[in-house]
């Protein structure tokens, strides 16, 4: 019995970290999202079809992307300059970045925009404040405690037809990131027509290496006082 409870005591954070998007508000509307462990049940939904919360552990996997998701059935309209926020039913992990990404789709919906190719560009993202790696000054803190995540559209963006994907990497364990990413379809309404240059979007999955500082880092007994999370910036000529 003592081995068991070691082993299952080992075990324990990778279960308990355990999270993903189940809705979102947009425009004062919640929008369901998928529920991965029963989903005869789950209704029609903005987000893509994911098949479990468990994380993502290397940067190359296809879930990287989607949590393995490819497809919804209806997207959201949403206004440029207003917020997308993203809500999670459970979060128990302080230490790691939250990032919000987009991606423009060529065309409608569908097999047309699964997010493949050079297209990802980041809108929002939170690493590390205050100095110390080993502390709750981190943006997964702020959904341990509020269970929601808060993104404006850029004012200036160019409307269209758009994926928004929600990642937070998990770097309680040393040597073990952990990435947990959502997806899913809005609509982005408004008369601007900024897009980010080329050396702002990226490829998901390996939107970075797997040897990067801010997916390596251990938070435990690295001396550095300042994080990067990884994947580059958030485009300046953005209104934010």
């Amino acid at each position: 019995m003592r081995f068991d409870l070691l082993a299952l005591s080992a075990f324990a954070p990778l279960v308990a970290a355990h999270g993903a998007v189940t809705s979102y508000i947009i425009g004062g509307t919640t929008y369901p999202g998928y529920e991965g462990f029963s989903p005869a049940s789950s209704p029609k939904t903005i987000q893509f079809q994911w098949p479990n919360y468990d994380p993502t552990m290397t940067v190359s996997d296809a879930k990287m992307r989607c949590n393995g998701g490819t497809s919804a059935q209806l997207s959201a309209t949403v206004q440029a300059g207003s917020n997308v926020t993203a809500v999670w039913k459970q979060w128990t992990h302080e230490q790691g970045p939250v990032q919000v990404w987009l991606f423009k789709c060529p065309g409608a919906f569908g097999s047309s925009c699964k997010g493949d190719g050079k297209g990802w560009f980041k809108i929002d993202e939170m690493g590390m404040w205050g100095g110390k790696l080993n502390s709750a000054n981190w943006g997964t803190a702020l959904i341990v405690k509020n269970l929601k995540w808060s993104s404006e559209i850029p004012r200036n963006l160019a409307p269209g037809n758009y994926l928004i994907r929600h990642e937070l990497l998990a770097l309680h364990q040393a040597n073990t990131p952990q990435f947990y990413a959502e997806c899913a379809q809005i609509v982005v309404q408004g008369s601007g027509s900024a897009v980010p240059p080329s050396d702002y979007l990226y490829s998901i999955p390996t939107y970075a290496p797997q040897n990067d500082p801010g997916v390596t880092v251990d938070i435990y007994s690295s001396k550095a006082t300042t994080y990067t999370p990884p994947g580059g910036r958030v485009w300046s000529g953005f209104q934010l």
